[in-house]
């Protein structure tokens, strides 16, 4: 059975985004296993559970600080995933293509704050 939070666009987005960073995070050097890849994936991980968290929350102005939280952590993941590029633990083209995955996921995210705050 579906949970609630899986009708938000924002949250499919982040959780494949989440996905995605595990994904390209498994080839980051072993020495960063407790440093930048675990940082990254925590990152990554709260954009999405945040949603989860908010959507379960009473009211709208508790989801939309919930939500608040979550892009947060899209913006620290965004910082982190230039620092691996940069240091050379991914791709340019790898690093295009996930930043394009956490940009969809904010303007989702964003996307869902928005409406919340018409209600």
């Amino acid at each position: 059975m579906p949970q609630p939070y899986e009708r938000f666009d924002a949250w499919r987005l982040s959780h494949q985004l989440a996905l995605e960073v595990y994904r390209v995070t498994s080839d980051w050097p072993k020495g960063e296993m407790f440093g930048l890849t675990a940082q990254a994936r925590r990152a990554a991980t709260s954009a999405a559970v945040n949603i989860v968290e908010g959507s379960a929350k009473r009211g709208a102005a508790e989801f939309r600080r919930y939500l608040d939280i979550s892009n947060g952590s899209l913006a620290e993941l965004g910082y982190l995933l230039r620092l691996g590029k940069d240091l050379g633990y991914l791709k340019v083209s790898a690093w295009e293509d996930i930043e394009s995955r956490r940009d969809r996921a904010a303007q989702a995210l964003f996307g869902l704050y928005r409406a919340l705050g018409k209600r």
